[in-house]
């Protein structure tokens, strides 16, 4: 009776294991994937991450736009209309060096009379806005 047992559970494994599909080697190698290529290995497929998020330029950068300080109607845009602060970088949303440059202007702008230093010009009061000062690009922390 024992015997008998044991045999019925042996046949019964073999025939579980030849219903089953064989996912060896050998039917990776002759597998292909959804582009048409001959899948060899088990290696990794080099493709790009699909997480990745796009690079952000600056709206100067992107436009390549170089700010000169007789262009007061587009250095008008990063003062305060109220104070004539000098709007950061993380109001803004530009790069470090354009920033910079922006910076330099404005205050050559100043210094040579084309520019008030403590309030926005009238006229340049109703341009388009680039930017939203209370809405940064880039959050601060408190």
């Amino acid at each position: 009776m024992f015997k008998l047992t044991r045999l019925i559970a042996k046949n019964a494994s073999v025939a579980v294991r030849q219903m089953q599909p064989r996912l060896y080697a050998a039917n990776v190698a002759n597998a292909v994937n959804e582009e048409g290529i001959r899948a060899e290995s088990d290696e990794p497929i080099e493709m790009a991450n699909p997480f990745e998020k796009d690079r952000q330029e600056c709206i100067l950068c992107k436009h390549n736009i170089v700010p000169h300080y007789k262009n007061v109607k587009l250095l008008s845009q990063f003062q305060s209309p109220y104070t004539g602060r000098i709007y950061g970088r993380h109001i803004t949303g530009l790069c470090k060096q354009k920033q910079e440059h922006v910076e330099q202007a404005i205050l050559r702008a100043q210094h040579c009379l084309l520019m008030p230093g403590y309030h926005k010009d009238l006229e340049f009061l109703h341009d388009p806005k680039l930017f939203d000062p209370e809405k940064p690009a880039r959050p601060h922390k408190y």
